[in-house]
């Protein structure tokens, strides 16, 4: 068997991009940028207003001064007027800093009479105003190539002026799960038949990573049940099968695969839930074949299938898991040479208040069989335990890897 680290190599080291295309910026929520964001002008374009306020010339603005209110300039409609000496300008928070003026008077501290106002202490240069390029200048870099694009990224291409994004093409994968036993939800079911959680589940891990995933109908235990599925992934970028990847007389798809092309990279790894992965080749095609117990195929897919999907998005995904410490809320017992992922929650210490970045509690549940989705349901995070790692008692570090 395979350690995990590995087998995360190696599956990541044989993946490929997908190309780009280019999507409309109300579209590109989620997707992965395919080329660096430039800014195509300076934000703000112009030196403009912080607050609402007088625009006038810092050395007439000290206290007790008195300008006279010459013009008045909302945003969006700028003044042509040149300010002179004890002149000031009725300007609004985004207005553009007439010509002459150095500083803004915000309406707190004048008093105004008529066309007329007096300052209630001074207003030294700079104050209240957002200069020209203070966000960013034209042509800054705002974004790198590869990064996945949420709310905020899609305002910063906005106010750089993008109407439009190169973005990484979403990887087509076909997802097949296996099994005489499995039903979908909704569809009459035999008294030792089980709803095909792992099908949705793991569609919607990948779905979370990026992938445009297309569900298949569900193959039976036979091989040419299994090979007439395999036919209807031939168009997509990867293959993802659930089940039947095992050692029993039923478990078939290794076996299929194998009549179809199947370059075998590797098959087992040693870890706890999910020894039986798969993964190898159809032509150009990556094929991962994840275990049929639902928990264990969701998590080989969060450390194996969706990190290959970011990578063919162009993001950059380590080799490594990425993991983070936290303190074991229970003991655990030793471990044996599997890797174990052990579901749990995660708390604070809310007892230490003189630490307030404290870390994590990790909590395992006291059964990790890994067909209990109730309890994958209340977790957290996974606690990983490195193969033969001795006993440990609870407030001992330890190692987690956050569920989404």
């Amino acid at each position: 068997m395979l350690d995990v680290a590995t087998a995360r190599a190696r599956i990541l080291s044989g993946i490929v991009a997908c190309g780009q295309e280019t999507v409309p910026l109300g579209s590109a929520l989620g997707r992965v940028l395919g080329q660096d964001l430039l800014a195509r002008r300076a934000n703000p374009p112009v030196s403009v207003s912080a607050m609402d306020g007088y625009a006038a010339r810092a050395q007439d603005a000290t206290q007790g001064a008195v300008l006279h209110v010459v013009a008045e300039a909302p945003a969006g409609h700028p003044t042509a007027h040149v300010i002179q000496p004890g002149q000031c300008v009725r300007l609004f928070t985004g207005s553009q800093i007439p010509a002459g003026a150095d500083t803004l008077i915000i309406q707190e501290n004048a008093l105004r009479e008529g066309e007329r106002i007096t300052l209630t202490q001074p207003n030294p240069p700079g104050r209240y105003i957002r200069a020209k390029g203070q966000d960013f200048t034209q042509g800054a870099r705002l974004l790198q190539a590869g990064t996945r694009l949420g709310p905020k990224e899609i305002g910063l291409a906005a106010a750089a002026g993008h109407a439009w994004l190169t973005v990484a093409r979403r990887p087509r994968v076909s997802v097949l799960s296996t099994g005489d036993e499995i039903a979908l939800p909704g569809d009459p079911v035999s008294e030792d038949g089980i709803f095909n959680s792992a099908l949705f589940m793991v569609s919607a891990c990948l779905q979370q990573a990026g992938a445009e995933v297309i569900m298949l109908p569900s193959a039976r235990d036979t091989t040419e049940s299994l090979t007439a599925a395999f036919a209807q992934a031939s168009q997509t970028d990867m293959l993802v099968t659930i089940g039947g990847a095992s050692v029993g007389a039923y478990d078939l798809v290794r076996q299929s695969l194998s009549g179809i092309g199947l370059s075998l990279d590797f098959w087992k790894v040693a870890m706890r839930p999910g020894k039986p992965l798969l993964s190898g080749r159809i032509g150009s095609t990556p094929i991962i074949g994840l275990p049929g117990n639902p928990v264990a195929a969701l998590v080989c897919s969060t450390v194996f299938v969706a990190p290959a999907l970011q990578r063919m998005m162009g993001m950059t995904v380590a080799d490594t898991l990425p993991t983070e410490p936290a303190i074991l809320g229970e003991a655990i017992g030793p471990n044996d040479q599997r890797q174990d992922f052990l579901r749990a929650t995660l708390t604070r210490d809310t007892t230490d208040h003189a630490t307030p970045a404290a870390l994590p509690i990790a909590t395992p549940f006291a059964s990790q069989d890994s067909a209990q989705l109730h309890i994958l349901a209340q977790s957290q995070a996974l606690i990983i335990r490195a193969p033969h790692a001795p006993a440990a008692a609870a407030g001992s570090a330890c190692q987690i890897l956050r569920l989404s």
